[in-house]
């Protein structure tokens, strides 16, 4: 099967592009930065040659930012399924945020509107589709702790997270192209819940990088992700690499 994954460089898209040509598949990696499929979600341009032939889309693209997510994330997939459309693509695939509908609201959290509002472009489109929900990723707490450690401070929190490994997430998204459109939503989520705390403290003893705990409060735009808005104790599929293991092999 010829698939284009858009965003297909990026962190989770380049897992996914190397997931889909394990089991056989034609993949065309297209991004701005792509040498050999170059798109512009933004302008629509590329498009067209991208996605000729394809059977099914990957869209794992990001925009953040309110103009780049309205850009790409909303007006992109409206440019992005006008086109699926009218060359035959037959299964659209779009990635999102486990949560992102209960915390849509929060001040802070715009990005998480923008997805909401881009899920709502895919369920109302012309192309059938499946939406794959991810909790969040364990590069991601790594770089928050990271920057963090820079200014010598470590994000303490009591909001419960549940960290996944790109490559679930990305066998999760091949798993789907595979099955064809469901018309529903699958979620992904990692193997435990644990408080953002005592994740900074697991990569504080991983990394070696001892920082000062900050302890900030689960109130205000926290309130929905204190409660336990980004995680889901029951998802379609649970990853199974946790933050302890990916940080051990991280840093070893």
């Amino acid at each position: 099967m010829r698939v284009a994954v858009i965003g297909g460089t990026g962190t989770l898209g380049s897992v996914v592009v190397a997931a889909l040509q394990a089991r056989g598949h034609e993949v065309r990696p297209a991004s701005r930065s792509s040498a050999s499929h170059p798109v512009n979600l933004s302008t629509g341009a590329g498009l067209r040659e991208v996605l000729d032939g394809c059977a099914a889309v990957v869209d794992a693209s990001n925009g953040f930012g309110s103009k780049a997510a309205q850009a790409v994330l909303i007006d992109g997939s409206r440019r992005l399924l006008e086109v699926e459309s009218a060359v035959g693509v037959a299964h659209h695939v779009v990635v999102s945020i486990v949560g992102c509908d209960k915390v849509q609201n929060a001040g802070g959290f715009g990005y998480y509107r923008a997805k909401v509002e881009q899920e709502e472009v895919v369920r109302t489109g012309p192309v059938p589709w499946t939406l794959v929900r991810a909790t969040q990723f364990h590069d991601l707490l790594d770089t928050l702790f990271a920057g963090a450690a820079k200014v010598g401070i470590r994000p303490s929190v009591e909001a419960p997270l549940q960290p996944v490994d790109v490559g679930d997430v990305a066998h999760a998204i091949a798993d789907a192209v595979d099955s064809g459109p469901l018309g529903r939503t699958l979620a992904v989520a990692g193997p435990q819940v644990a408080s953002l705390r005592d994740l900074g403290r697991t990569w504080s003893v991983a990394t070696g990088r001892r920082r000062l705990p900050v302890r900030v409060p689960a109130w205000g735009p926290l309130r929905e992700v204190g409660a336990g808005a980004l995680v889901d104790d029951d998802p379609d599929v649970r990853g199974m690499t946790t933050f302890a293991s990916w940080l051990k092999a991280r840093y070893a």
